[in-house]
């Protein structure tokens, strides 16, 4: 099968989070089946086993993306249209088929990161055209959350299928934890991700329970950031890979306090490394955090702090959370992901003999 995906970043982004690994991993899944695979998405790009067409900037791509599928891919057996809140509106200019691969519908978070004009438009194009533009278009929704979200904005139930794409490596060190309570947060710092709720509950988590707080990542929110940070609080930036895994190993508690994920694949990282999550029971980070099992979820900034407190009192009970966590993140490795995607591409390009799905109890077709 031949599959071009069509992203708004690559992995050489300063930006570049989940969605860009998700994208990256399952091309190279698929290369490695014996597909031929190609990533067209907005520059910067970097050099990757299956070819990467650079679309220009952040918005010009929209108007190349048309005029690079029609020069290199409008014979390829599938497009996987990326929706990021901005849609390419792949229907429009593409007669083969395409499949809609959606980690989560934007909400809030478009008055988040824009003025309130253009949120208006992105928050009404993505709640009303886009639904309209794809009608018949399949789709593959990370989560369970993500799919009620796409039924929610008019695409029909009928049309998505949820699939477990996020995939998690298995932790490669085994360090044991801090002798203090070591508090970590990882991810992009913009907006959505709350890190400002964070720090406002954290002076009160510190006089109950002491320890540290470590910031790990960058964005536009950094500075803000910096000057809201109190004692005990360390913002380290982006690490490297190797320095991830140890300190989410040392780490006692994963504090995630997003508005909303696709899926939070940090967290499944943290599970990973053994390291329970305390996050908001919000899309994406509810479908992540098995609550009361591999770790706790609130549903207020009050009940968030007094989690965060409650764990880091009961040495046993971390312990135990931790142990199910790693068996829980041992369930999503990349290689089942791939599985996956591989049967709802097939599904969607109409390969003879695809499966779409095994009718488990849901409004939504799963793959699993």
């Amino acid at each position: 099968m031949k599959v071009v995906f069509a992203g708004w970043r690559d992995l050489a982004h300063p930006q570049a989070g989940g969605a860009e690994v998700l994208v990256d991993r399952l091309a190279t899944g698929m290369l490695d089946r014996g597909h031929e695979v190609a990533l067209m998405c907005g520059g910067p790009v970097a050099e990757h086993p299956y070819p990467v067409v650079d679309l220009g900037g952040t918005y010009t791509q929209y108007l190349r993306a048309p005029l690079e599928h029609r020069r290199r891919f409008a014979d390829w057996d599938l497009l996987v249209d990326t929706e990021n809140g901005v849609p390419f509106f792949s229907p429009l200019w593409r007669s083969g088929p395409i499949l809609c691969l959606v980690h989560h519908v934007h909400t809030e978070q478009w008055a988040h990161r824009f003025p309130a004009p253009i949120a208006a438009l992105g928050r009404e194009t993505e709640r009303r055209v886009m639904p309209r533009v794809y009608r018949r278009t399949p789709f593959v929704a990370v989560s369970p959350s993500t799919a009620t979200a796409l039924a929610g904005i008019g695409v029909h139930p009928d049309d998505i299928t949820v699939a477990s794409l996020n995939g998690v490596a298995t932790c490669p060190v085994e360090a044991a934890p801090d002798p203090e309570p070591l508090f970590v947060t990882l991810g992009r710092l913009v907006p959505h991700k709350r890190i400002d709720l964070l720090l406002s509950c954290w002076p009160e988590v510190r006089r109950r329970t002491g320890g540290r707080l470590v910031i790990v990542g960058d964005g536009p929110e950094r500075r803000r950031l910096e000057a809201l940070a109190g004692e005990g609080v360390e913002l380290v930036g982006k690490i490297d890979e190797d320095q991830k895994w140890e300190l989410l190993s040392r780490a006692w508690v994963l504090a995630h306090p997003a508005l909303h994920e696709g899926w939070g694949a940090v967290i499944l990282e943290a599970a990973s490394a053994g390291t329970p999550a305390v996050g908001f029971d919000v899309p994406g980070v509810r479908d992540a955090i098995v609550d009361g099992r591999t770790g706790l979820l609130a549903t207020s900034a009050e009940e968030f702090t007094a989690r965060l407190i409650e764990l880091a009192g009961e040495p046993g009970r971390l312990e135990a959370l931790g142990q199910r966590a790693r068996d829980h993140a041992a369930r999503f490795g990349w290689e089942h992901s791939v599985d996956e995607f591989e049967r709802v591409a097939d599904a969607a390009a109409g390969r003879p003999g695809a499966r779409r799905g095994n009718g488990r109890r849901s409004r939504y077709r799963s793959t699993s």
